[in-house]
């Protein structure tokens, strides 16, 4: 009998080309405005426009009563491609 391994939807996005995305957002309160309040989103997305933020922060603009003020946004290649350097020589040790 043959065994079938399930490999993870994460694991297929990263070969895809999706990198995890983490987004630092600071929102205004919606009771006082003068205070800012972060919310860190974290997800797997396409750089460089971000489908999967674009749409998250779609959303909130729509349903969340807290304005945004500002969104940083950083993002990672997980799975790249390996690092190959020439070898002047051989050790070998007993």
């Amino acid at each position: 009998m043959v065994s079938r391994v399930e490999v993870s939807e994460d694991f297929r996005k990263q070969v895809l080309g999706y990198g995890l995305t983490t987004a630092q957002i600071l929102y205004r309160m919606p009771d006082h405005r003068s205070l800012l309040q972060t919310y860190v989103w974290q997800n797997y997305d396409l750089f460089p426009k971000f489908p999967a933020l674009q749409d998250f922060l779609a959303f909130w603009q729509e349903k969340i009563e807290g304005p945004l003020h500002s969104v940083t946004v950083a993002h990672s290649k997980l799975i790249k491609p390996a690092e190959l350097r020439a070898v002047d020589g051989v050790f070998r040790l007993h």
